[in-house]
């Protein structure tokens, strides 16, 4: 068979899933490297092609900071935790950091603190944001949703409700909550419940949750950073500790470590894997110079 010929506009590109302890699992994220910042119609129409949860673009700028941002098949989104793991994965993975060394991106929501762990392998950190939980009255309806008794129901100021079950509830056996979701619930409901079986780098979890979106297009969110950083501060305070490990109990299961930071703010760390390596071939990309439209959030 003959060689198809080479595309000299093709990017480097990787998938890479997060938060995830092995193959097939975690979240997955697309990551593809640009020689400039390029526009949002090209990045849109890639990200849709590759369907993955999040795709990042990362590029250099004039001042030689790395720059990053996410799509959705159909949306750009402001902020995404697991897609800035594999972002920094990725980085690590074609010789452009140094391990061990803090990193800032700079995106739609400011700078993010990024860093590859030098000891372990495939792992790498980011701090993420994270708000207070207002406690209100649990939805009446929610309790026909949840077979277990619902122990505890919050909102915040990120757009989450977070809804706390007993452990007699067998988390990752939970079935047909999206489809059934009312309100405000179905921007981002968090069901969360103590303890975990699993593991996580060498620790056993502490608390497990399962993340649930319908209204923004997400049936069900594999491995969700963003969540994770929204509980852990008061994880940390029911058990009285500033370190923890939280577990995701989907289909595609995966966890991170949980530091508690100075200003409401959350270090993640986790592991990832790299499925494919490869390079995309899309055309050259329109160069747009500080077009960061967003049009939605997950």
């Amino acid at each position: 068979m003959p060689e198809l010929p080479s595309d000299p506009t093709a990017r480097r590109a990787l998938l890479i899933e997060a938060f995830a302890d092995g193959p097939l699992r975690g979240n997955g994220a697309a990551v593809v490297e640009l020689q400039e910042a390029a526009s949002t119609e090209w990045m849109q129409a890639l990200a849709g092609s590759l369907k993955q949860s999040e795709t990042a673009f990362l590029w250099l700028d004039a001042r030689q900071q790395w720059c990053i941002r996410w799509f959705t098949p159909t949306c750009e989104v402001p902020l995404c935790g697991h897609a800035t793991l594999a972002a920094t994965l990725a980085l690590d993975h074609w010789g452009l950091i140094p391990a061990g060394e803090p990193l800032r991106l700079a995106s739609r929501s400011g700078g993010l603190a990024v860093c590859v762990d030098p000891q372990v392998r495939g792992a790498a950190s980011l701090v993420l944001p994270s708000e207070p939980l207002i406690e209100e009255q649990v939805p009446a309806y929610l309790r026909q949703v949840l077979p277990a008794e619902v122990l505890g129901y919050w909102r915040s100021n990120l757009g989450y409700r977070v809804v706390l079950v007993g452990r007699e509830l067998v988390l990752r056996d939970l079935r047909s909550v999206s489809e059934r979701l009312e309100g405000p619930d179905r921007q981002g409901l968090v069901v969360m419940q103590a303890g975990s079986s699993a593991e996580l780098f060498g620790q056993s979890c502490d608390y497990q949750l399962r993340f649930f979106a319908p209204g923004l297009g997400i049936e069900e969110d594999p491995v969700t950073g963003s969540a994770h950083a929204l509980v852990a501060p008061w994880w940390a305070e029911q058990l009285g500790r500033s370190t923890l490990h939280g577990w995701q109990a989907s289909a595609r299961c995966g966890g991170m470590r949980c530091e508690l930071q100075a200003g409401y703010r959350v270090r993640l760390s986790g592991l990832g894997h790299v499925l494919w390596s490869g390079s995309v071939a899309a055309g050259r990309p329109g160069h747009v110079p500080g077009d960061w439209s967003v049009c939605s959030s997950d």
